[in-house]
């Protein structure tokens, strides 16, 4: 029977047999030396690899050096032209003549005569008077922020505005110039005009080097700006271009080195390592074996019970383990309610990810959304900022505002948005955690037009997004999609921009109460779902007028009560009881961040956007006769009718507050409403989204008729519905079966409306199946004028669905 050998005597025999004969040592100095030998030559290799290198990286960064400095003739050539141009009709008398108007100033027509007096320019502008502001009567959106810009910053300095690049509509770059029209120290106004800007891309693109040179624009600040083409990997010097904003970078890829060391090193360190092969073959003839160690290191099944036991933590250990796990969980909770601004600075740097790790999947229709730590984590919101910010700068402005509502990934998806965005040198204003509207309003109120929102909106918690803004516009569709292309081709601008921090609150609260008083209090309960809404809505339905008890408005990341998604009548089951239990006159509800509202009567009744959207419509309409109203595809048929009725354009369109507000904007509508509780005020208001404002204007209208909610109603059409049904499907699905079902479904005899999914119109009722842009899930909406009516619809759709997929449970 074989005898058992123990680990220890295993041990023991290998150190007798290095003490004995010397083999194993002998074998281990011998590899040791061959590995440090083949180590030095390696590395004399590498060292004349090297400087063959560096000899031809200098060679080329010289002739790019020139080329750039050539360059830069080239383009103060072209901004001299254009300002001569400029200057010429700015000290003419026909231009003086029409801003000396007293009366009758026509901008339109002075801006064809300005146009017509420089031939070269593709556009121009003439502004009377000393204050912009003034002028253009807060119309900046309109005119354009980054117009707006230009004619601010000519008022603000009194002189000519440095030549600069803005990115237009079409994509084109155009050179833009501005100054003020003086006669001796009075200031009648100011001309702006944009030129060609190929001639200067076209000297760029011509330009052959060993190098790379590119075009960058600084910002008003003197802050490093945009990158406006090439891809400068190291920049080492730069050229400026007088009377602009542009300065001609130059540099070069710097070749790969494996030595972190410059070349005459190589020899010292070739010296030291001889001396240390010397000093190690020494050591090893002093050591008789290298395995005199092992024994000891050993140990026997009891000592390593022994050492298990001393490694576990006692009682007490494990108390105060968990009490700092609490802690823990709580410093994340108070950190959604800090401002960002005093801790981006500070804040620890994480690794990018790769632009294949970023997942299309998130870069929505409307908005980008995806799961916190899985597809959307700090490196893709760093990412995200330098996308933005980089976008931003090429179309010709320079500042973004940044707000978050309460979810607790807020705060640090915030930073690494933040720091992004200052990493390509546009300028950033945090305005902390608010509802989204408070974020739209900032961006009209400090003239930016920019503004990015970090919410995950109704979402679960685990969710988190971006609603993004630049130039007044909403991204959606294509150009959310150009910011993940930017991000795919790593096309980012490069400088550092500044940060601040303002509070706009009490300002936005200010102006909705200075526009809006109740004509007699109501009593008012307010849930707003553990969302950020809570934290400001109490205050400002008190300022209108309002007697509030609030209900679920302290901020919690974690929404403990319900869902913060007033469109599910579920998430309304606690206001209807606290509605009737304080005997309050409404009950109104908002979403995660605060750009939905749902509303209930004192009866209980839920009261669904489309009908509020009626009462707005008739109101709204009786001061503007004529006004086009916008409804989304999930709203009830009987829209078309009141809207008619009280003289306004009905106009059905798209889900979605993107592309509602591209719609506004397009055909000039006075109100917008969407089925999910988005109201859109452009009269009185700026048009964007707004739960807190639209519930102002509601009990503006519920106060002064007199009536409670429910007989207010009774005269608004109430057609036999159905909620939003929803069909949920794994992420991507619901696109394809979308797909298949648009081309094999048939409604016979019905009207079809496919500009967002599919609407089957018919004498008794309607059927809607479409997706939702922001979870993976079919949203379904049926309406009847009779519940045989409704019945029947829902049986076509059934049939027609069970069709493309019989495994689908169907939620009607």
């Amino acid at each position: 029977m074989a005898k058992k050998i123990t680990v220890g005597e295993i041990a023991r025999r290998a150190e007798l047999k290095g003490a004995g004969g010397a083999p194993v040592a002998l074998d281990v100095r011998r590899a040791i030396f061959a590995g440090l030998l083949g180590l030095c030559l390696a590395l004399a290799l590498i060292a004349g690899w090297q400087a063959l290198s560096q000899l031809r990286y200098r060679m080329a960064l010289d002739s790019t050096r020139v080329s750039a400095e050539e360059l830069a003739v080239a383009v103060a050539e072209e901004v001299k032209a254009a300002r001569d141009e400029l200057d010429k009709i700015s000290r003419g008398d026909e231009i003086y003549q029409l801003l000396a108007m007293s009366e009758g100033f026509d901008a339109d027509k002075a801006r064809e005569r300005v146009k017509r007096l420089i031939p070269a320019a593709v556009d121009a502008n003439l502004v009377q008077g000393q204050d912009v502001s003034s002028a253009l009567g807060g119309r900046f959106a309109e005119f354009g922020f980054a117009k707006s810009d230009v004619l601010l910053e000519a008022q603000r300095t009194g002189k000519s505005v440095p030549a600069q690049l803005h990115m237009e509509p079409d994509k084109r770059r155009t050179l833009v110039l501005a100054e003020p029209v003086q006669r001796g120290d009075l200031v009648l106004g100011y001309v702006l005009a944009k030129f060609p800007a190929d001639g200067i891309a076209a000297k760029l693109a011509a330009l052959r080097t060993g190098g790379f040179v590119e075009l960058r624009q600084t910002g008003a600040t003197g802050d490093s700006g945009v990158f406006l083409a090439g891809t400068v990997a190291s920049t080492l010097g730069s050229v400026e271009v007088p009377n602009s904003r542009f300065k001609i970078a130059w540099g070069g890829v710097e070749p790969f080195t494996l030595l972190p060391f410059t070349n005459w090193m190589v020899l010292a360190l070739l010296s030291l390592l001889t001396l240390a092969l010397a000093g190690v073959l020494s050591y090893l003839r002093s050591r008789p074996t290298l395995f005199s160690d092992m024994a000891a290191k050993v140990r026997s099944p009891e000592d390593e019970s022994v050492q298990s036991a001393k490694a576990r933590p006692t009682s007490a250990h494990a108390d105060r383990l968990l009490t700092e796990q609490m802690a823990a969980k709580l410093a994340i909770v108070r950190a959604a309610e800090a401002p960002i601004a005093p801790v981006v600075a500070a804040a620890k740097q994480v690794a990018l990810p790769s632009a294949a790790e970023v997942s299309r999947s998130i870069f929505r229709a409307y908005d980008i959304r995806g799961i916190v730590g899985s597809t959307l984590t700090e490196g893709v919101a760093e990412l995200l900022g330098r996308a933005l910010g980089s976008e931003v700068l090429e179309r010709g402005l320079h500042t973004m505002i940044v707000a978050r509502d309460g979810r607790l990934s807020g705060p640090s998806l915030s930073t690494a948005l933040i720091r992004g965005l200052l990493a390509t040198g546009c300028d950033v204003i945090d305005v902390g955690a608010v509802p989204t509207p408070v974020l739209y309003f900032a961006t009209y109120q400090l003239n930016t037009g920019c503004g990015v929102m970090v919410t995950g909106s109704h979402n679960p918690p685990d969710y988190n997004g971006f609603k993004m803004m630049i130039a007044g516009e909403t991204l959606a569709e294509e150009n959310i999609q150009r910011l993940y292309e930017r991000i795919a081709a790593s096309r980012f601008s490069s400088g550092s921009g500044s940060l601040s921090s303002v509070d706009l609150v009490e300002e936005y609260i200010d102006r909705i109460s200075g526009d809006i008083q109740l004509e007699s209090p109501l009593r008012v309960v307010i849930d707003a779902g553990n969302g950020i809404a809570g934290m400001l809505a109490p205050k400002l339905l008190q300022s209108v007028g309002c007697e509030i008890e609030p209900l679920y408005c302290e901020v919690d990341g974690n929404f403990p009560n319900h869902h913060p998604d007033p469109s599910d009548p579920k998430n309304l089951r606690d206001l209807i009881v606290a509605v009737k239990q304080m005997n309050a006159d409404i009950g109104v509800a908002f979403d995660g961040d605060g750009d939905r509202l749902g509303v209930v009567t004192r009866a209980g009744k839920i009261l669904y956007p489309d009908r509020v959207l009626m009462l707005f419509a008739r109101d709204v309409l009786s001061r503007n006769p004529g006004a086009s109203i916008i409804f989304d595809v999930k709203c009830t048929g009987a829209l078309n009718n009141v809207i008619r009725g009280n003289g306004g354009v009905p106009v059905m369109w798209k889900t979605g507050h993107s592309l509602i507000k591209g719609k506004m904007r397009e055909i000039d509508a006075a109100l917008a409403g969407e089925m999910s509780g988005h109201f859109f005020f452009q009269e009185r208001w700026y048009g964007f989204d707004d739960g807190l404002y639209a519930a102002c204007r509601f009990l503006e209208i519920l106060a002064a008729s007199g009536l409670d909610a429910d007989e207010l109603f009774e005269d608004i059409p109430n057609a036999i519905s159905t909620p939003e049904l929803k069909i949920d499907m794994v992420e991507g699905e619901h696109y394809r079966f979308m797909e298949r079902f648009k081309q094999r479904a048939k409604f016979d005899g019905a009207r079809i409306t496919d500009i967002d999914g599919i609407r089957a119109d018919y004498e008794d009722g309607w059927g809607l199946v479409r997706c939702s842009n922001t979870t993976p899930c079919l949203v379904l909406r049926f309406e009847g004028s009779s519940d045989e009516g409704l019945l029947k619809v829902q049986d076509r759709f059934r049939e027609q669905i069970l069709a493309i997929d019989k495994t689908l449970t169907l939620p009607f």
